[in-house]
């Protein structure tokens, strides 16, 4: 079966434009990968690369920079990530910055945040630098803590539910208090006793205190009551005296003090 030219058209046509959408993915896929782009590279050592891959985006500012170019295992607790990034953000990276771990969306790919360094910092990091590593959160840490308090408070939900249960039966000292009237009645009596012994203790008080104002009135007890207020005068004016004699000794020697001032300065 022969050729014919429209068939001829249509093939050749077909095979250009394979060709551009070729040159095209190859073009895009490149761009992103900063393959066509002057570069400078990196690298950071985490303890853990949370699933990071390599040709996954490194971002700076929320903007795509570069591509990570390879991930090693240095030791049993270091990896090291190298990244490829466009030189013309090089200018921006200061040599405290920090690289990070992040993903692109809730469930997206993991990718590489460098998050700019201090103020005050100048140093533009150089070819091949190495910059500060943030470990990421272990998930799977977080997880089962999280599991662990769930456990937890599910125990902790069954032991008051059973609590509660009990106390609506009437079981325990709470429940017969709620389900028993007659307990309540004499908890209600021992407090109103309670009260009542309050009531007397204070009038006792009162009572006391009358009877002491009236034996100080007392002829028989008048003298020792006399004494007993003597002795405290006495106290108080010994406190007087010496609280005098004190002021009056300081200000003889401020006087003292102030007649040396004077005559040092008349020399």
């Amino acid at each position: 079966m022969r050729t014919t030219s429209s068939q001829k058209i249509k093939i050749g046509l077909f095979v250009v434009i394979g060709l551009v959408v070729l040159f095209l993915a190859i073009f895009l896929i490149g761009n992103q990968k900063s393959m066509f782009s002057s570069t400078f590279k990196v690298n950071g050592t985490f303890k853990n690369v949370n699933g990071l891959m390599v040709g996954n985006n490194v971002r700076f500012a929320g903007i795509n920079v570069g591509v990570v170019q390879d991930i090693n295992i240095v030791s049993d607790s270091t990896v090291k990530v190298d990244l490829t990034l466009n030189n013309n953000v090089k200018k921006f990276i200061k040599k405290d910055a920090k690289l990070s771990i992040g993903s692109d969306g809730l469930m997206g790919d993991k990718l590489i945040v460098i998050s700019p360094g201090g103020i005050a910092s100048h140093e533009i990091i150089n070819d091949g630098g190495q910059l500060t590593a943030v470990n990421p959160v272990d998930v799977d840490k977080i997880i089962a803590k999280l599991t662990r308090v769930a456990d937890n408070a599910e125990k902790i939900s069954g032991s008051l539910s059973g609590i509660f249960e009990d106390v609506n039966q009437g079981k325990g000292t709470l429940g017969r208090l709620l389900h028993n009237d007659k307990m309540a009645r004499d908890m209600e009596g021992t407090i109103e006793d309670a009260h009542k012994t309050v009531k007397n203790v204070n009038a006792s008080t009162v009572t006391l205190h009358e009877d002491l104002k009236a034996a100080q009135n007392n002829f028989l007890l008048r003298g020792f009551f006399k004494k007993k207020e003597k002795a405290k005068q006495d106290s108080l004016k010994k406190v007087q005296k010496q609280a005098k004699r004190d002021s009056t000794k300081k200000a003889d020697a401020a006087i003292k003090a102030q007649k040396e001032k004077d005559k040092a300065n008349q020399q």
